[in-house]
């Protein structure tokens, strides 16, 4: 790279600084989450709007997302405590489950019902499983949310991406049978099972070794840089075995939350350095929305970003009600579910692969959904949270410096 483009790179991070901290503010100003703010910024100043950023450069910052997912997943994977997981037993993980089939089998019988194809119907209906974790974390954290509903919806959006790569597989399964594909029906069931122990046992394996350097550097940046090296390893590696890096770094940090007695200090810097590789990664998002697929959403895209919400929260409710939840959790869980991103977009890219005949179909709903689901999610899950009594009214209107 020459040093022109690494200028001009280095001043499309720095626009987008900017941007996420005015926008940030100004959502803020009008009670929104900060990560709505950081949406609206990339979306006004990306190709869509006003074109500052261009989508070459969007395109090229594929390692800001691949960086902070992996952040988010290990802050997420170091919630994972066995003394948790002793006090609340099955519960998030009947939760995640019944709220991913929910959305998977409301979403398939309402495109059955709207007259699409049972291969196509399976498809969405795998697809809305998929929750993305990112924008729930960030308005947790901005309004430092606490209580049962709050711990709940940390496991079951962690454990969600598992659980949709699961319903994924079976449904395009499935889907090759039903259009007489010559795809291996075993190997389309197995494929997630392989994804989701490959990545968990990786993950635990470099967990373990995580504790390793820790004993003999105790300096913060030095804690810092091994924080950093070990999820880009994490990372490159999952790429590199065809594994989840979402999973992989969840399970790293729940290793070595579970082992190691300085997980405490290591998520203290870390959560220092990540604020604006998040903001990156939001206003980024947002630079990717294309509002342009909006008009072609059609009747299909319409059912598919309504009934989802209503199966994660009928799912949520019916989890939280069987396993004799708090009240608070079978009433406001739902609705902080909604927020749908990257592993949606992903699965979306599989489907039309194996689907290519409704591929352009496919591909527009999902992506006008993440559009909808990104904007109006974050605020939803803060609603959510304020409603179940987690976000104080004094932390919700303290001055930010």
């Amino acid at each position: 790279m020459n040093s022109s483009m690494e200028m001009n790179i280095l001043w499309y991070i720095a626009l987008m600084l900017a941007g996420g901290l005015a926008f940030g503010r100004l959502a803020k100003l009008v009670r929104l989450p900060n990560v709505t703010g950081y949406l609206v910024a990339g979306l006004v100043l990306g190709p869509c709007l006003l074109k500052l950023i261009p989508g070459d450069v969007v395109g090229s910052l594929g390692v800001i997302p691949d960086a902070a997912l992996g952040f988010i997943a290990f802050s997420v994977g170091g919630e994972f405590k066995l003394s948790y997981i002793r006090r609340v037993g099955m519960t998030p993980i009947v939760i995640a489950f019944l709220e991913a089939l929910g959305a998977t089998l409301l979403v398939a019988s309402a495109m059955l019902l709207a007259g699409q194809p049972a291969p196509f119907a399976l498809m969405m209906g795998a697809i809305a499983a998929a929750t993305a974790p990112a924008a729930t974390i960030m308005v947790i954290r901005q309004y430092k949310a606490k209580g049962p509903v709050t711990e709940t919806l940390l496991t079951v959006v962690a454990l969600d991406d598992a659980v949709a790569l699961m319903l994924f597989g079976i449904a395009i399964a499935i889907a090759q049978e039903l259009t007489a594909s010559s795809g291996n029906l075993l190997l389309s069931i197995l494929s997630p099972v392989y994804q989701i122990l490959g990545s968990l046992l990786l993950g635990g394996i470099l967990g373990a070794l995580f504790t390793l350097p820790l004993r003999f550097f105790r300096k913060p940046g030095n804690r810092l840089s091994i924080t950093l090296g070990m999820v880009f390893v994490a990372i490159a590696l999952s790429e590199l075995l065809g594994l989840s890096d979402l999973l992989v770094c969840m399970a790293m940090g729940a290793m070595l939350t579970n082992v190691s007695s300085q997980t405490g200090d290591v998520m203290k810097i870390t959560d220092g350095f990540t604020p604006p590789l998040l903001m990156l990664f939001f206003v980024l998002s947002g630079a990717e929305l294309d509002i342009t697929v909006l008009p072609k959403i059609g009747l299909v895209g319409v059912v598919y970003v309504l009934v989802r919400v209503a199966g994660k929260m009928l799912g949520a409710f019916a989890g939280a009600r069987m396993m004799k939840a708090p009240p608070a959790v079978a009433k406001f869980l739902g609705p902080a579910l909604v927020p749908q991103a990257g592993v949606a977009i992903g699965l979306s890219l599989l489907a039309a692969q194996t689907l290519p005949e409704y591929g352009s179909t496919i591909r527009a709903v999902v992506l006008c959904a993440t559009l909808i689901y990104e904007m109006v999610g974050p605020v939803l899950t803060k609603i959510s949270l304020t409603k179940a009594g987690e976000i104080l009214p004094e932390r919700r209107t303290a001055p930010e410096k």
